[in-house]
């Protein structure tokens, strides 16, 4: 077992182990937010056949190239096709066929004119002035071509995705099965919030906190809920976690106290332990194991640090069993909005919340930064990197940023308060 190793060494050791599970299909309808096991090629062109965008006729371009305001062309109307429907008749000189929004184009016809730029009399259009050929026409194909990639193995399915895939045609979507992460307590000192408190005894925030981000990314917890610091019983949950669940997270019983004994549950069930203590902070003493192909990571007891690390080495071991192609953090240089008077001799992760004003990126901390701070994660969505043996942060110097939680929220969030922040404010 390796000690006080890197946040990116602890990262990639779980990551080299994890695996993707396995894959099935699913209705259209139950594919949002789930992610695609295979590559999708269209059966089809879409469209799969030339149709009109817009309510009008169609007819041949050379019937009116010599349309005038002063000498307007007539042509004979044989026929008007409503949508959903196929024209019955050749479009032939002199004619010209009505047409509704996605009719197919009919034979013979190279161009369409708007409902709106004829005059109509009977029978009869009139038209004042010359028209290109192709003129609005949706070819087949224009869309995607048959045999196109529409969407590679890994992507996340998201609404624009189910819609392509409605208008190729396709009913069951071949996906990665949800990931099922297995969420287990340990310690003495805790009690369920269902229940009356009593001396000595803290509710468990960890446990209801990281099966909230479990759901965020769209994967499935399993609740264990919370195990007395004893070994065997430690031993035998994990256990049972690892049968139901395809990970399993823990906190509490990693660091060094007398009761932290998650280390002796993992060796009495052979678990191969991978690492332990990160140099960071907060969450250092987060650990590593895996048993029979699955990963185990214990975290910090304190709920503020268990977070952090469950974002930082949690997270992507997840999004690999996912089949997400993007596992790490997005990282982005912002503009310090606090001083923070601290000096880091190890690595730390301050909770800020990412905002962007006038197209720059600025992060402000969220508060106190002690590991069992938990109202500094109610608005977090970003954790500032702080190198080792770095000083005192003041207010307006660069600073690395890592994105954090639900990155789509994070940036809604932030041009919203665009209009109404003073990058100023906070100094």
């Amino acid at each position: 077992m390796r000690k006080g190793i890197s946040l990116e060494e602890a990262q990639e050791l779980l990551l080299q182990r994890a695996s993707m599970v396995e894959e099935s299909s699913v209705p259209l309808m139950e594919s949002l937010g789930r992610i695609l096991s295979r590559d999708i090629r269209a059966r089809e062109n879409l469209p799969s056949f030339d149709k009109s965008p817009l309510d009008g006729y169609a007819l041949q371009a050379k019937d009116v190239e010599r349309a005038e305001l002063s000498h307007p062309v007539s042509l004979e109307i044989i026929e008007e096709v409503r949508a959903g429907f196929v024209p019955q008749n050749r479009i032939r000189p002199g004619t010209a066929i009505k047409v509704m929004t996605g009719t197919p184009i009919p034979e013979g016809a190279d161009t369409v004119i708007k409902y709106e730029d004829v005059k109509r009399r009977g029978n009869f259009i009139y038209l004042a002035s010359p028209l290109r050929s192709g003129n609005n026409i949706i070819r087949a194909g224009e869309d995607v071509k048959r045999g196109e990639v529409v969407a590679t193995k890994g992507t996340l399915i998201r609404p624009g995705l189910v819609g392509l895939l409605a208008g190729l045609g396709m009913a069951e979507i071949s996906v990665y099965q949800k990931v099922k992460v297995a969420l287990v307590s340990t310690g003495d000192e805790l009690i369920d919030p269902v229940k009356e408190p009593s001396p000595g005894k803290i509710y468990n925030s960890s446990l209801y906190s990281i099966a909230a981000l479990c759901g965020e990314l769209g994967v499935d917890p399993v609740m264990m809920g919370i195990v007395p610091d004893e070994k065997d019983l430690i031993s035998e949950r994990i256990l049972k976690g690892l049968e139901e669940a395809d990970i399993l997270i823990s906190t509490g019983g990693v660091s060094v106290g007398d009761f932290d004994v998650v280390q002796d549950a993992l060796r009495q069930i052979e678990a191969d332990l991978l690492f332990w203590k990160v140099s960071m902070k907060p969450g250092s003493p987060v650990l590593g194991a895996e048993k029979n192909k699955k990963i185990i990571i214990g975290l910090s007891g304190n709920p503020a640090a268990a977070l952090v690390t469950f974002d930082l080495i949690a997270v992507p071991v997840i999004k690999k069993m996912m089949g997400l192609h993007k596992q790490m953090p997005p990282k982005v240089t912002a503009v310090l909005m606090d001083n923070f008077s601290k000096p880091s001799p190890q690595r730390r992760f301050l909770r800020g919340k990412l905002q962007v004003i006038d197209g720059l990126h600025y992060a402000k901390l969220t508060g106190e930064q002690g590991n069992g701070i938990l109202k500094s994660m109610v608005h977090c969505n970003a954790l500032i990197d702080v190198p080792a043996g770095s000083g005192p942060l003041s207010a307006g110097q660069e600073v690395s940023v890592l994105i954090v939680g639900n990155i789509m929220e994070t940036f809604i969030e932030a041009y919203q308060e665009i209009s109404s922040s003073s990058v100023f404010s906070s100094y």
